[in-house]
């Protein structure tokens, strides 16, 4: 029997692993830092036979509450994430397999690899209208790589998507995937009206450094580029640095940020209410948004999320607060769970590429929707 994470976003450290019946791990921090939660590795054993895994010390972990009605995901062809049923203690992770073939992945969310990352981007750049562009490079040298959709001209708005600030939360680049998919349909309309009327720049992985190197939150020196935005730099925050710095460039009328939630079983976002500068015409452009996104999925709620913020105390060092304080416009964190959204619960996949997928597909009408308000 043999563990594996020497691989790209690969992470977990072994214990104990001398039988199947008592498999312990624990989950190494992201680079200069203490945040723990993602985990990704390879099980090589006998097939048919069960096996018994514990991953420990969780209740040091980011977000303990995350585990709780946790299912741990699964794979053995790296196409099709499954969830594992698990239980959870306050500290212990517990979860049993049977393998079906020798070899087997889990991993904390449905990896999204580099080596799509750069299928996604050279498939949209294909496409009349889409322009690929390298902003900068990364600590580690990887691309900060921008697609722009639809040619800038006079009287056009301008609508930025980023995902994966956090690397962990892969759900963020499933959901871009999928947007991106129905924006460069050239058979659907959604898509083609938005990008007669409008440019839209997304940058699908905003942290290339953290996703290779098996990170929840941080880059490559445990930098929070989710707590950038204010005064980013080249040393520590390159990926934020370059981005703000074209957004200055172009203006931003929609600034969409992606992410996923550890421990919040629901798809939900969470606005700039209180950024000095927040008023009632961005209220009603919120409430516009999300009620064209209600009435579009059921897989769009906004009963539960974060608690709104008071006036005037927003965090500006925050992605999508700072975009809205900068340009006076609509932005959202858009959250999805890596538990499930359990409004519409589903006990073999969960939360998953494919609903996260087509839930930035859903998106792109919301936006169109609230395109003419803006």
């Amino acid at each position: 029997m043999k563990i594996f994470s020497n691989f790209e976003s690969g992470n977990i450290h072994i214990v104990k692993a001398d039988t199947p019946n008592d498999i312990q791990l624990t989950i190494p921090a992201d680079n200069q830092t203490e945040i723990s939660q993602w985990f990704h590795f390879r099980l090589e054993s006998t097939s048919q036979e069960q096996h018994d895994f514990k991953i420990l010390n969780l209740a040091k972990s980011a977000y303990p509450e995350g585990w709780k009605d946790y299912d741990v995901v699964a794979s053995y062809d790296r196409n099709e994430w499954f969830r594992i049923p698990a239980e959870f203690d306050g500290d212990t992770l517990r979860f049993s397999v049977i393998p079906e073939s020798g070899s087997m992945y889990f991993a904390y969310f449905a990896p999204y690899s580099y080596d799509r990352h750069q299928d996604l981007l050279h498939s949209a750049q294909s496409h009349y209208a889409c322009e690929l562009e390298t902003l900068g490079t990364t600590l580690d040298g990887n691309d900060i790589s921008l697609l722009t959709i639809g040619e800038p001209a006079e009287g056009k708005k301008n609508i930025w998507v980023i995902g994966r600030q956090h690397p962990g939360e892969t759900m963020a680049e499933w959901f871009i995937e999928g947007l991106l998919l129905r924006l460069l349909d050239e058979t659907d309309t959604v898509g083609k009206t938005l990008i007669d009327n409008a440019v839209i720049r997304v940058v699908p992985n905003m942290n290339p450094d953290g996703s290779i190197r098996g990170h929840l939150r941080h880059n490559a020196i445990g930098v929070n580029l989710n707590r950038e935005w204010q005064t980013p730099s080249v040393e520590r925050s390159p990926e934020v640095f370059y981005v703000r710095e074209r957004m200055l460039e172009t203006g931003v009328d929609m600034f969409l940020d992606i992410h996923g939630d550890e421990a919040i079983p629901y798809n939900f976002v969470a606005g700039s209410e209180g950024i000095p500068s927040y008023n009632e015409e961005l209220a009603a452009l919120e409430d516009h948004f999300k009620q064209a996104l209600l009435t579009i999925t059921p897989e769009f709620q906004d009963e539960f999320g974060y608690p709104k913020s008071a006036p005037g105390t927003a965090n500006l060092t925050v992605g999508s607060n700072w975009v809205a304080e900068q340009f006076k416009c609509l932005a959202y964190t858009v959250e999805m769970p890596f538990k499930d959204h359990i409004s519409h619960a589903d006990a073999l996949y969960g939360w998953s590429p494919a609903r996260s997928a087509a839930f930035g597909n859903d998106m792109l009408a919301a936006i169109l929707a609230t395109h003419s308000k803006l």
